[in-house]
């Protein structure tokens, strides 16, 4: 099983040196609401929540508590002691189903714009290779890339270093050009698990014997993490990812030293026994 440091490399250590000035795709303490958004597709994922689902959830919810606060002041005991014997109300009838109609609308077609922005990929500059093992990712780069793949795992407590952070940094991390077209092709040796990177705006199922796709075009230099988002087993709360994103050049440095590092790495290597947790 290929483990080691990334950023042992030489060739990475002006990428590690920038990692503070970079955009940090990680979670922290007291956070409420998204990741920061690296792509175009998360970027329009928080404005439909923010611009249109919260709008709308909150007016339907207010909606509701004015008009039950209505009948309960209207038509209460004390007020109506001799109960109406109305049936129907046509106009009524008519309004609270157009009305919902339309607001459905209004979800609807943005709603369809951002799937088919998170299903039609473009042709990709680069495609990723991710498979999926309890309890670690293993990423396969194209031979125009080298040909080469490696298992990135969670970094134990005592592996830690300045800049890591518990439960989220790994041992090997994926690195990826910044705005570049990146096909995500994901796969799993076992069980379901989910890659997930919210940065990226992507999550999608990893299952046995089938090939998934999505893709990302990050805009900005930085480090992003995910987890797997699935139930999966024993592990599956230590099952992190990592993403640096970094200039092209920076990228094909990384890739000289990764080539050799990885050069005997040819396939997926399976983990052969869980991490063991307290």
């Amino acid at each position: 099983m290929v483990r080691g440091g990334i950023a042992a490399l030489g060739s990475c250590a002006a990428v590690g040196a920038a990692r503070a000035e970079t955009i940090l795709g990680a979670p922290v303490s007291g956070q409420m609401g998204f990741l920061p958004a690296n792509t175009v597709v998360q970027a329009d994922i928080e404005w439909f929540h923010n611009d249109i689902l919260l709008p709308v959830t909150i007016g339907i919810s207010l909606l509701v508590l004015v008009l039950l606060a209505y009948v309960v002041y209207r038509f209460n005991e004390q007020a109506n002691p001799v109960a109406s014997r109305t049936a129907h109300n046509g106009p009524l009838e008519i309004a609270w189903t157009v009305v919902p109609a339309l607001v459905l609308v209004v979800i609807a077609v943005p709603s369809f714009r951002l799937l088919s922005q998170q299903l039609i990929i473009p042709a990709p500059d680069m495609t990723l290779k991710v498979t999926a093992s309890q309890w670690h990712w293993n990423y396969g780069y194209p031979k125009s890339d080298g040909g080469f793949s490696f298992d990135s795992l969670i970094k134990e407590d005592k592996d830690l270093k300045p800049g890591d952070i518990r439960l989220l940094s790994v041992d090997n991390a994926a690195y990826v050009p910044v705005g570049k077209i990146v096909e995500v092709d994901v796969v799993s040796q076992d069980v379901i698990h989910s890659f997930s990177v919210p940065s990226f705006g992507i999550k999608i199922d990893a299952v046995p014997g089938r090939l998934n796709k999505t893709w990302f075009k990050a805009d900005h230099e930085g480090v992003f993490y995910g987890q797997c988002s699935n139930i999966c087993g024993i592990d599956h709360a230590f099952m992190p990812i990592e993403v640096h994103v970094v200039s092209p050049d920076a990228y094909q440095a990384w890739l000289e030293g990764a080539k050799k590092q990885f050069a005997n790495a040819d396939g997926v290597d399976v983990a052969q026994t869980s991490l063991v947790r307290p």
